[in-house]
């Protein structure tokens, strides 16, 4: 008998006790439920106007809509829709990469379509990366990056971008890039701080990927929301193309956020281990809604250019409401989402200010040291986002001022 059977024998018999470990998984250690949840719940909670989670208050197009009701209807989608989305859809994106960007996709062997993109970014780090393998990406980030990287396995390397312009330190990434460097994960347009990439950006990022042969992954949800410059697919870059993974979705394009519908584009071979990983997320979603999004790429550019040209607008109303209550606006060139420095009230924890937001004025709003590892980096800034009604954003921008008085 063995020293731990014989204590157990002693202590009444059965087997031993085993060592006290979590429930949680230790790569998911100090995520916990993410600021959206938490500042979400804090906005019904205390009847506030909620500019801190991303998702518009009026649907998207009554057309695109209805095309979902048709499909519902005529019994399209409503059982398990193909693994890599219906052919409708695929092809559709296809043709818009083309129409939008000069870039050719096979849409059945180069496209994949997923449950957003935040799907898209899990299954493609399930995919791609291993343990101990490092990914390089902006600081801060979209909170479901550090998750999805942890679950692979890996390590993130933060490049941070810095107020007031935001722009990465390309000698700091050149810096940071290792044996143990994958890929490079990168968001342009850039959630929270708006930051596009420049050409010449994007070239120099290019220039390292393929010396140091890593590959890329590229959120690119905000594509149609550029309000200065333009946006250009890394993909579309010399030697980028089979190195790329470009992730998009309908939900921040066509304002139906909750119908989940998000794709990605790459050669053959990454689409493959994408799809691998990606079949035993969620297999298929939003069968009925793919076919709607299907129709929904294909709008005339008028669409794009009045919504663009509609977001350009309400980001101008809110920055000004924010700058004549007293935050320091940095101006956003794209997204959705203005991010703010609170010192000027003489504040310095964006967390505690958020918290206390609601009761002090009425409104909700994000802490962006929810998005940096780095603990310091962004302490002070606040993120607002302006994808709501016009009135809605000028009623947030007169209960802020109560912050001056």
């Amino acid at each position: 008998m063995d020293e731990g059977t014989a204590a157990a024998a002693v202590d009444g018999g059965g087997p031993p006790h085993r060592p006290h470990r979590p429930l949680l998984n230790r790569r998911l250690d100090g995520l916990g439920t993410t600021i959206f949840a938490e500042m979400s719940a804090l906005a019904t909670a205390t009847g506030s106007i909620n500019l801190g989670q991303g998702f518009p208050d009026t649907d998207g197009p009554e057309q695109i809509r209805e095309a979902a009701v048709r499909a519902l209807r005529e019994g399209k989608g409503n059982q398990y829709p193909p693994g890599p989305g219906i052919p409708e859809l695929r092809a559709a994106i296809s043709d818009h990469q083309q129409r939008f960007y000069d870039l050719s996709f096979d849409p059945d062997t180069e496209v994949l379509v997923t449950a957003g993109a935040t799907e898209a970014i899990a299954a493609t780090m399930l995919a791609l990366l291993e343990p101990d393998d490092e990914v390089i990406a902006f600081e801060p980030f979209y909170d479901s990056y550090a998750a999805c990287i942890a679950m692979a396995g890996a390590k993130r390397v933060p490049l941070t971008l810095r107020a007031p312009s935001f722009r990465p330190d390309l000698d700091e990434l050149r810096a940071k890039i290792t044996p143990r460097t994958r890929l490079l994960l990168l968001n342009t347009p850039h959630n929270p701080t708006g930051m596009v990439l420049t050409a010449d950006e994007q070239s120099a990022i290019a220039a390292l990927a393929i010396e140091h042969d890593l590959l890329v992954v590229t959120d690119e949800v905000y594509e149609h929301l550029v309000f200065e410059g333009t946006h250009r697919p890394i993909a579309a870059l010399p030697g980028m193309r089979e190195r790329t993974v470009t992730i998009s979705s309908a939900g921040k394009t066509f304002s139906f956020t909750g119908w989940k519908v998000g794709w990605v584009t790459a050669n053959g071979a990454l689409v493959s281990a994408v799809r691998t990983a990606k079949q035993y997320l969620t297999y298929v979603s939003a069968g009925p809604f793919q076919y709607a999004i299907a129709e929904a790429l294909l709008l005339p550019d008028s669409y794009f250019e009045s919504f663009r040209a509609d977001l350009r607008h309400k980001r101008d109303l809110l920055g000004d409401g924010l700058r004549a209550a007293g935050f320091e606006v940095y101006r956003p060139r794209g997204t959705y989402f203005i991010t703010t420095d609170i010192t000027p009230f003489g504040e310095k924890d964006a967390y505690a200010f958020c918290r206390a937001l609601p009761e002090r004025c009425g409104v909700v709003a994000i802490p962006n040291s929810a998005f940096y590892d780095d603990p310091d980096a962004g302490r002070s800034q606040v993120r607002f986002t302006f994808c709501k009604k016009d009135d809605v954003l000028q009623e947030a921008a007169d209960r802020l001022r109560r912050l001056a008085s």
